[in-house]
This record gives structure tokens, sequence and C-alpha cells, in this order.
């Protein structure tokens, strides 16, 4: 299954320090608007699935992005992954993430590593390697995801409908046609 990660519960980030941003960051900053989300609010879509897979439609929720808060610099969302699914395959050329893990037990691919982890646990991806997740829990996955740049929310959107939509599944043309055009943000591995 696609995903991208979600958490459902609360996080809370604080940074702190003090930097002077050359003036085409200021201006970028200037246009974003600073956003207070509970757990469940947000852009909230469920993946549509894709013809001949056996997908559930899962919620993911877009938190902050260049439409949510306007952030010209980092994506940052929750979704929850069902026992027995996961993150296929995938890298992304052109931006970092992390995930983390809110609950439950996963094991992930990174790179060359395999490792089982647990609730807690944080998987940084460099640009370009390869990832996936499973769960192997009982539960679903709670997890969230920043990216250090926006393009793969754009994706998410593009193969996915709001939340009270029916998720008509894509036909294998139309998701080639959607993964083409966002090569520049993600990569999906052949099987």
């Amino acid at each position: 299954m696609r995903s991208a990660i979600s958490v459902v519960g609360v996080c809370a980030f604080l940074v702190c320090g003090s930097a002077v941003l050359p003036s085409s960051l200021q201006a970028q900053s200037a246009k974003a608007t600073p956003l207070i989300l509970e757990k469940n609010e947000g852009e909230r879509r469920v993946w549509r699935p894709v013809e001949g897979l056996k997908q559930t439609p899962n919620l993911f929720i877009l938190k902050v992005d260049p439409r949510n808060g306007g952030s010209a610099h980092l994506v940052f969302g929750t979704e929850d992954v069902p026992p027995g699914e996961g993150i296929e395959t995938h890298r992304h050329p052109g931006s970092d993430e992390i995930l983390f893990l809110q609950n439950g037990l996963a094991r992930v691919h990174l790179g060359d590593k395999v490792r089982d982890v647990h609730g807690g646990a944080t998987v940084f991806i460099p640009v370009g390697t390869w990832i996936s997740v499973d769960n192997t829990g009982k539960e679903p996955l709670h997890l969230l995801f920043v990216f250090s740049a926006p393009g793969f929310e754009e994706f998410m959107r593009a193969e996915s409908v709001r939340e009270g939509q029916k998720a008509v599944p894509l036909t294998k043309a139309e998701d080639a046609a959607i993964v083409a055009k966002h090569a520049h943000a993600v990569i999906y591995k052949e099987p």
C-alpha cells in the first residue's frame, strides 16, 4: 500500500534558537500562516486503491505543506497503516524524510538494512534512499511523516480523495500516469 505515514496522537515540536534568513527565505516565510491543529485536524484524505491490487482505502492527514499553512520548506502529516499492510518500496529524489512510529510493531527496510522496530522508533530516510515499512503487529500503526521539501504531497493528493468522497479505484494506466508525472518527488520500485 502506498502510504505517507501518520500520527494519530498529539505530537509537538519545539525549535529554539535564532538565525538571520536570506531575504528570499524571509519573503517565503512571510507568506506562511501559523497553525495549531488537533490530532484529527488538517486535510483529511483517503488513498484510492489501484485496480488489481489488494488495498484498504487508508486515511491520511496533510497538516502542513504549501497549501496548508503555506510552508515553502517542509511537509508534515499523519497516517494509519492497518495490520498486515505497509508502505511499498520507494525513494524520494528531492527530499529527506523522517518517519516516526507512535505505536505498534513494524519491519523497516531502509537501503540495505532491515530492522524490526517498536512504537517510538524514528526512521531517517536521506534523499534517494529506498524505504519500505510493513506493519507486523496486530493494531494499526499510527505514524507521522516529515519531508524536508514539498513535492510528495501533490502525488498523495493525485492518488487520493478527500475523506467522505467515494474512493474510486485508479486503473493501472491512471496510476502509471500519476507516478510518471510525480517522478521528481517519488519513485516506486518495480515488483
